[in-house]
């Protein structure tokens, strides 16, 4: 049946639109096709290192398989017999046997070596410091937000809104820096709260940006139905425009988490790490980012492979956060 139509380009249209229609899928594939690749090359390689005890115990130094002597500074197998030689190779910190120097045989077999334990202090750490920074970042993200969208025509709004465009897209690496020259030289410790605050940087532009954004929707009708009501502008705020966009305040505050679990370099400045389960924040932690760093420059191919199951629930926890801000937001289009 043929189809009757007005338009005389109407073939070199629909060409136009299949085409299109096919490069939009293509480039979609492209967009999601690296997710996949790297989900699935963290998993396989990472895979094994994943067991109860993974998630359930901390950092144990590494043993030779067969043996239990371990030098405590580099966590390879000594040889009782070499101790006292005096000797010692800087590229593992392990006593040469001169008998064998200069032989084929004068290097471990690093591949010898057994990794124990799990990344418990981690998950912990990570958890304590993102949420600690969350609790900071709220309440000054979400009254920057509410300023920014309730008070639009002042010249300081524009100063703020500038200022959090700035920090969205500083390098990590210099709000490390800045953490550790204000937070970790002034009270010469590092500590969990270090961390936190470090993080707080990076998480409050994103929610007083969202907290805006989100108030931005909020209809005028809303406003003026409470002020009709005789409410001033600050309670008719805080009591019905907030609370008919908290939905949306809360998808940002998950963004903003999933943001700070990510980050590597300021923990790295301000956190130090910790070898052990660990609950004050006054103290030095480990973080999941943390973890995964020292794990791939281990010297031991059974820690590196420690690492990428870090990374893999490291990444976990990130898409999961993610995948609950997409229900959120789901949620508040069909409100």
């Amino acid at each position: 049946m043929n189809i009757q139509t007005n338009m005389q380009n109407y073939a070199g249209r629909s060409l136009v639109d299949r085409a299109m229609r096919g490069l939009t899928v293509v480039a979609t594939a492209l967009a999601i096709i690296p997710l996949f690749l790297i989900i699935g090359y963290v998993l396989i390689v990472g895979g094994a290192a994943l067991n109860l005890d993974f998630f359930t115990q901390t950092y144990q130094p590494p043993v030779a398989v067969g043996s239990e002597a371990i030098d405590p500074a580099t966590g390879l197998p000594i040889d009782s017999t070499l101790s006292g030689s005096g000797a010692i190779d800087p590229a593992t910190g392990l006593p040469i046997d001169p008998s064998t120097a200069g032989s084929s045989e004068e290097q471990p077999d690093l591949s010898q070596v057994e990794a124990r334990g799990g990344v418990l202090h981690g998950i912990v750490g990570t958890l304590m410091i993102t949420i600690a920074a969350l609790l900071i970042s709220l309440p000054i993200g979400i009254m920057a937000g509410i300023f920014l969208a309730e008070y639009p025509d002042t010249p300081f709004n524009t100063f703020i809104r500038f200022c959090c465009d700035v920090l969205s897209g500083a390098p990590s690496i210099v709000i490390g820096v800045v953490g550790f020259t204000l937070l970790v030289q002034t009270t010469r410790t590092y500590s969990g709260v270090a961390g936190a605050i470090a993080l707080t940087f990076l998480m409050v532009p994103t929610i007083a940006r969202t907290t805006e954004e989100i108030l931005k929707l909020v209809p005028n009708a809303t406003r003026e139905a409470a002020m009709a009501m005789g409410a001033p502008m600050w309670y008719a705020t805080l009591t019905v425009v907030v609370p008919t966009a908290l939905s949306g305040i809360v998808t940002g505050a998950l963004l903003a988490f999933a943001r700070g679990a990510g980050e590597t370099a300021p923990l790295l400045l301000t956190i130090q790490g910790n070898s052990n389960l660990s609950f004050s924040l006054f103290e030095p932690l480990a973080a999941l980012p943390l973890l995964t760093y020292k794990y791939i420059e281990s010297p031991f191919p059974a820690e590196n492979q420690l690492a990428w199951g870090t990374a893999f629930v490291l990444m976990m926890l990130v898409l999961g956060v993610n995948l609950l801000v997409r229900i959120t937001t789901a949620r508040i289009k069909k409100g």
